[in-house]
């Protein structure tokens, strides 16, 4: 049964988005990398505007090729420092203020709509339709909910501020602009999960932990765990990434089929000491490089500098609590 709101549609709607993006970006002559930075987005917008057309028209093998060249030159163009921030004009303190003051709270109430409309949309939308067509896409149901949550807190925005859609997209630029390369991150590290997947590098870690590691040492293969999941996490930037490569490498084979380790505990504090793994590293853009560039931090680092004592103590204590938690 097909749906009115379809995960497709939702593809094409940001990659619309980040080609206006892209137009902006290329008349802003204030920019002094206005064509690279132009390139980024645009490279990242055909990515979702156009894959669907280039498997129907070239073939999955092809298809895939060709934006693996795009995920190259998109890293190669913020590798290479080919990014800068446009030019935009400022409103004064004065203006700030008083609009500050006639909306108020107000303000958080576009915040508060995504979660809540995305949570209720979940759950009270799944399995309806109307006519033969379900209101929203029942096999990506929370990204839809989403989308209809954003959607939402969009014109809640629009109708607290007077301002217009074309205003949106030019604080959406504002915003991808002051984040950067960060913003394909997400993007990027779910691929990097499924390659890792793909490539059965959980095999590989336990080939690798059965070289160095005594097999009945419980405390050690406990730390192994923790630290090999913070540290992978670091690496992909996602602790749900790194779950089943390390899951498949230590813990299944050797706590829960050797030392019959209690499946439930262990997955749960194994996820807790990944999270430890995402307080230290930039690759969690969305935690660590976002809230300082929104900030204009001096330092884009100072959140992960802050947290790190934070993040090893809570280490150390998910490694006693799993060690004395799992075995029966």
């Amino acid at each position: 049964m097909s749906a009115l709101i379809t995960i497709n549609e939702i593809y094409y709607l940001i990659g619309v988005i980040l080609m206006l993006l892209v137009g902006m970006t290329l008349r802003d002559k204030g920019n002094p990398k206005r064509m690279t930075t132009a390139l980024f987005w645009f490279l990242f917008g055909t990515v979702f505007l156009f894959s669907d057309l280039l498997v129907s028209a070239l073939g999955k093998s092809m298809a895939y090729r060709i934006i693996g060249v795009e995920v190259v030159l998109i890293s190669l163009i913020a590798g290479f420092g080919l990014l800068s921030i446009g030019s935009y004009k400022q409103r004064s303190h004065d203006e700030r203020q008083a609009s500050a003051n006639q909306i108020g709270n107000w303000i958080f109430l576009p915040a508060v709509l995504i979660p809540v409309v995305t949570v209720l949309c979940t759950v009270l939308l799944k399995g309806v339709s109307v006519g033969g067509v379900y209101l929203l896409d029942q096999k990506q149901l929370t990204l839809a909910a989403l989308c209809v949550g954003c959607i939402s807190a969009i014109l809640a925005g629009w109708k607290l501020t007077g301002g217009t859609p074309l205003h949106a997209v030019r604080e959406s630029r504002r915003l991808l602009d002051a984040i950067g390369w960060a913003a394909v991150l997400p993007q990027m590290l779910a691929m990097l999960g499924g390659v890792f997947v793909a490539a059965q590098t959980g095999k590989s870690v336990q080939e690798v932990v059965s070289l160095f590691v005594n097999p009945d040492s419980r405390f050690m293969l406990v730390v192994i765990y923790c630290v090999g999941m913070a540290l992978f996490t670091m690496i992909m930037g996602n602790a749900f990434a790194a779950f089943p490569v390390l899951t498949a490498g230590i813990a299944l084979p050797f706590l829960i089929t050797v030392h019959h380790a209690d499946p439930a505990p262990l997955v749960t504090i194994g996820m807790l000491a990944g999270y430890c793994g995402t307080l230290m590293t930039p690759m969690g853009a969305n935690y660590n490089i976002v809230p300082a560039a929104l900030l204009e931090l001096k330092d884009k680092y100072l959140v992960i500098k802050t947290q790190i004592p934070t993040a090893l103590t809570l280490l150390a204590a998910n490694i006693l609590l799993m060690y004395f938690l799992i075995f029966r």
